[in-house]
């Protein structure tokens, strides 16, 4: 079986795989200051309670892919596959590495591995044109040619990110459940702030995809827009532009990365 895991600001998704089929996963809150050590036990916990597998991550493991947005736990990541796991084959998503996706934007490098996997992801599903939403911390929107060509994308502020800066900026305001609200009109401060953030929100993916759609493609209508992310959920019902949700497309991207740069080899 393949362990993928996906770091990203907030949250660190794991997934694993048999086959092409996810049969567990485990989302777990992302600390830039664990240890390898640290990290290769919370590994070894979450692989205890899987009926498939030993306490050993090594037992029923035969692979390990990676791609992390922040570098000092992809530094430790990658001493855990070097010290604990060093005979199991591991990708570690970073220059180099296969992904069979052209970047064309001006420094490939500044990509963020998540959104370059998710590319990858969404042209082996659906093929192009199409774009990803990814409902994070930043929610990011990329785009991919008819080709299977990264084309580009564009960056805003998570919902999240929003709802914690209008609690603290806000002298009356404060933090609110992420909840769809009874009625658009709020009848009080709790719903007011939970319309906003969801309705603002719905529109500014469908405002953002609409001008996308026109620039990525001569038919607005050929381009397969595609939700993935924790928060996807909290949106899908209220916009009118995504047509399919993925919740697992950067797992299943790193999978086929490792198998284009381990099992093809």
């Amino acid at each position: 079986m393949l362990l993928t895991i996906d770091v990203g600001n907030t949250h660190t998704v794991l997934g694993l795989f048999d086959g092409e089929e996810i049969v567990e996963h485990w989302r777990v809150s992302t600390d830039h200051r664990r240890t390898a050590d640290e990290l290769a036990v919370l590994l070894q916990g979450l692989m205890g309670m899987h009926p498939l597998l030993g306490e050993d991550l090594g037992d029923g493991i035969d692979g390990i892919a990676i791609c992390s947005t922040v570098p000092s736990v992809l530094h430790e990541l990658r001493e855990v596959t070097r010290r604990y796991y060093g005979d199991i084959p591991a990708v570690l998503v970073e220059p180099g590495v296969k992904t069979g996706v052209p970047i064309l934007i001006d420094n490939p490098k500044e990509l963020g591995a998540d959104r370059l996997i998710n590319a990858v992801a969404a042209v082996e599903l659906y093929g192009g044109p199409c774009i990803v939403v990814d409902f994070g911390t930043a929610t990011t929107y990329d785009a991919v040619s008819e080709r299977g060509e990264y084309a580009g994308g564009a960056i805003a502020p998570g919902i999240e990110i929003s709802v914690e800066a209008l609690g603290m900026r806000g002298a009356q305001l404060r933090k609110v459940e992420l909840a769809r609200p009874r009625r658009v009109i709020g009848k009080n401060t709790v719903e007011s702030m939970q319309s906003g953030i969801l309705y603002g929100f719905a529109g500014q993916v469908d405002g953002v995809v609409e001008r996308m759609s026109r620039e990525l493609a001569d038919d607005p209508d050929d381009v397969t827009v595609i939700a993935t992310g924790g928060l996807a959920p909290m949106v899908l019902r209220e916009s009118t532009v995504i047509d399919e949700h993925e919740p697992w497309l950067t797992l299943v991207g790193l999978r086929l990365v490792y198998e284009r740069n381990v099992s093809r080899s």
